[in-house]
């Protein structure tokens, strides 16, 4: 299997407007540990939940391809968490 590397690029104001405007989508795109995260961030929290939303969208992308309709995942079977140094680490459920 070949394996690939891509970057997702999403503007910040449509993911704010987006949380904002829609009580769904919060909770349909990000688990309750992404959440918590994103929330504790105060004043950039949006950056933090475009990140994930990039994350969680080029994870997608990269898995689709390859598996095309052989799968039912949704956006909280994959969760972008922080280690203890800070490291980005995707989990897929």
């Amino acid at each position: 299997m070949q394996i690939t590397c891509g970057t997702d690029i999403i503007e910040i104001d449509r993911i704010k407007e987006a949380i904002e405007n829609n009580g769904k989508f919060i909770t349909e795109i990000y688990t309750k540990r992404e959440i918590k995260y994103c929330e504790e961030k105060n004043k950039v929290k949006y950056q933090h939940y475009a990140a994930r939303f990039a994350a969680k969208e080029a994870i997608f992308k990269a898995i689709s391809n390859k598996l095309k309709n052989k799968f039912d995942m949704t956006w909280n079977d994959v969760e972008i968490l922080n280690d203890e140094n800070r490291k980005t680490n995707n989990k897929f459920y």
